[in-house]
């Protein structure tokens, strides 16, 4: 029997198998260094693909080949591409995750670290809400980049999502507060928490279109903007250059 003690927090994974084992009302508290804690409802995790963001269904149907949809989290993304016909791996860290994921009927299921996992290569990586946070910081980005093209079949694309946060430091008047010689206004801190189970801080990247666009272009990928929301939310395409 595992010991428990080795085990990682897990306050992500232990809620998405509270809601999948019938407590419909478990939430993730979300600590920031940037905002007010706020909860996620597991609930959220487990949309149907009609009650999916536009920018969400619009990603999925962007999705081609085989497919890698990274931090597969409940598996709601990979079950809608299933559903269409597509054959996609929902990739996930999370033990409990991927168990509510084959409990869904997710097929084809790779748990394990994105960053450490033998690459297999794929049409389409699919990093949604916000998936390329996963770089971390703008220094980790082009590490990022690389693992990403690790895991790309020639003539494949990630597709990914990701917002401009600056309106977080914009005052009354319209003006724009930031410390120019702190860090990008897009790195953000985060822990999580789950029936008093904490993860440690980890870092996390929101990166405005311009940014990535520059760093992808210094990796030798080429990024096409191909959804802009009003609320800053945007869908974009990498493919090798």
């Amino acid at each position: 029997m595992q010991n428990m003690a080795l085990q990682k927090p897990d306050p992500m994974g232990r809620a998405i198998e509270a809601y999948w084992k019938g407590n419909k009302e478990a939430a993730v508290l979300v600590y920031s260094d940037q905002m007010e804690p706020d909860e996620l409802p597991a609930s959220y995790l487990f949309r149907e693909p009609a009650e999916m963001p536009e920018r969400e269904q619009f990603a999925l149907s962007q999705a081609c080949g085989k497919v890698l949809d990274v931090g597969a989290g409940a598996g709601s993304h990979a079950l809608a591409l299933q559903a269409a016909g597509v054959e996609v791996t929902a990739l996930e860290i999370s033990d409990n995750a991927c168990a509510v994921q084959k409990a869904r009927g997710v097929q084809n299921i790779l748990h394990g670290d994105f960053f450490t996992l033998p690459a297999t290569k794929h049409d389409t990586l699919l990093l949604l809400m916000n998936g390329i946070g996963l770089a971390g910081t703008v220094e980790g980005l082009p590490h990022f980049l690389e693992v990403c093209k690790k895991w790309l079949a020639p003539g494949g694309q990630v597709l990914l999502e990701s917002s401009d946060i600056l309106y977080l430091y914009e005052e009354e008047d319209g003006s724009v507060l930031l410390d120019l010689n702190g860090a990008y206004y897009g790195e953000m801190t985060y822990m999580m928490e789950f029936e008093g189970e904490r993860s440690a801080p980890f870092p996390w990247l929101f990166i405005d279109f311009n940014l990535l666009e520059q760093y992808a272009q210094e990796a030798g990928l080429a990024a096409e903007l191909l959804l802009q929301e009003e609320d800053s939310h945007y869908i974009a395409r990498l493919t090798v250059a």
